[in-house]
């Protein structure tokens, strides 16, 4: 590479790939899915996303019922696998669990799909068995004919879960399943451009996630909450936070620059989940944090417009679904298992190997003399 070549950190607007799965649109803050905005796919659920990343289409009606009663076979294989592997549930990070319990997965030539029912299985069923582990109890079996957040809410909790608190967790899940070139699904898709298989794709997406810059916030947003108390000293507590250069939790975006449609999504949840009946200890702090943020942020850094991301009310509402907030992070993954699958089969349709340049700002040999061009190495 030459040396005045424009060398952007991070990839910064540099286009990797073409996607027929989802557009985000940072500037008019849309979240669109094959097509559809993630507003109206959300409250469908994970089955149907997962349908209509992998198909292309909205499933019909018996298609979701086989995606349904595929990701519960893969749930009921990932325990009868999780015997030959229990060292996994040992970890003391959940995200190590996962990276370490879907590493223990046998690599196939089955379907794409097979292979994605197996890992999506897996994951929900290893989220759900470390977390009754750190509880003290034993794993408990998946059944199959449940559908995928209803069961991972009862190998959780140990009882099957109210519908209230089903249709939250299957709109979350469904909500972040698919969300662009993300630094997790990059890493899969430069994994599936070598050929390699979908479960060595999925365990590095799965270590890209398990960094804090990327799938470590929502937990975070709680601490932040828990400080603040109440409303009334949201903005004097954020003023200081700013003023010591501290970063904000759940306020900001790599892409968006105005409010994440996937924060109003999960906070209609929230509101849903209230009429029902399930009350949150936190919504009413967070819509006000919120404001105050916004207006400390504007006040602040008024050349960026930072507000709030999905990780702000995904905190608020795992919580108010009784999560612990170590699971924040594996209940992310498993639903984004559903994009990086649709993003490894779109990779493995290009099938050409990833391999970006670099610029070389190293010392040359002595007797070089510098006059020739910096070239990329390996």
């Amino acid at each position: 590479m030459e040396r005045n070549e424009p060398f952007r950190p991070g990839l910064e607007n540099v286009v990797v790939a073409e996607t027929a799965l989802s557009w985000v649109d940072g500037e008019g803050g849309r979240l669109v899915v094959r097509g559809h905005p993630i507003e109206a796919l959300a409250e469908r659920g994970f089955e149907t996303m997962c349908g209509l990343l992998w198909d292309g289409a909205l499933p019909s009606r018996a298609r979701a019922e086989a995606i349904r009663a595929g990701l519960g076979a893969g749930r009921a294989l990932a325990f009868r696998e999780l015997a030959r592997s229990p060292a996994a549930l040992e970890a003391d990070d959940a995200m190590e669990a996962l990276r370490a319990g879907v590493a223990a997965l046998r690599a196939s030539d089955e379907p794409l799909e097979r292979t994605g029912f197996r890992l999506a299985g897996a994951i929900a069923l290893l989220l759900a068995a470390w977390g009754r582990r750190r509880l003290g109890a034993e794993p408990l079996a998946p059944d199959p004919e449940r559908g995928h957040a209803d069961d991972l809410l009862r190998m959780l909790t140990g009882a099957p879960a109210p519908a209230p608190l089903v249709r939250g967790l299957d709109t979350y899940l469904a909500t972040v399943a698919e969300h662009g070139m993300n630094a997790s699904t990059f890493t899969a898709r430069v994994v599936a451009s070598t050929r390699s298989d979908a479960v060595s794709a999925v365990v590095a997406a799965l270590g890209s996630l398990k960094g804090p810059l990327h799938g470590g916030a929502p937990g975070p947003v709680l601490d932040m909450l828990d400080a603040i108390g109440s409303e009334e000293r949201a903005l004097p507590w954020l003023r200081a936070e700013l003023a010591a250069g501290r970063r904000i939790m759940g306020l900001g975006h790599r892409v968006y620059r105005v409010r994440d449609p996937r924060a109003l999504v999960l906070e209609t949840a929230l509101a849903r989940l209230e009429a029902e009946g399930v009350s949150s200890r936190y919504l009413g702090l967070a819509r006000a944090v919120e404001r105050a943020a916004v207006e400390a942020l504007d006040a602040h850094r008024p050349e960026r417009k930072l507000r709030a991301n999905v990780e702000f009310y995904t905190a608020v509402l795992l919580d108010a679904l009784g999560m612990p907030r170590a699971l924040f992070t594996p209940l992310f993954a498993a639903g984004r298992s559903a994009g990086w699958l649709a993003h490894i089969a779109e990779e493995r349709a290009v099938d050409r190997l990833i391999r970006p340049r670099q610029r070389y700002v190293g010392p040359l040999p002595e007797n070089d003399g510098g006059s020739h061009a910096l070239r990329a190495v390996s």
